[in-house]
């Protein structure tokens, strides 16, 4: 796996560009089912896909929630469709 700090950072213009393709792409799959899941493998995939769900947020009105699932994934959703933690085991069996 590439180091994080090796990466090239994007100009200004394709950072832009990018930023215009996630917002449309994940907009339409959010819009559609309500939540989407996206790699984010460095530190600055994570802030775009954030920036992007800012975006989101002031464009419907409607809050866009970041949530990170593991360190090479993030998922944003809508309210109703966050990601629910599944209950241990233990706490569903019944006495």
């Amino acid at each position: 796996m590439e180091s994080e700090s090796t990466a090239t950072p994007l100009t200004d213009d394709e950072e832009q560009r990018v930023r215009s393709v996630l917002f449309s792409e994940l907009g339409n799959q959010i819009a559609d089912q309500g939540w989407v899941r996206f790699p984010a493998y460095t530190v600055e995939d994570r802030r775009r896909l954030v920036a992007v769900a800012h975006r989101l947020t002031a464009h419907w009105g409607q809050q866009v929630f970041v949530e990170a699932e593991d360190h090479t994934r993030v998922r944003l959703s809508l309210a109703g469709h966050e990601a629910v933690p599944a209950l241990p085991e233990s706490s569903t069996a019944r006495p």
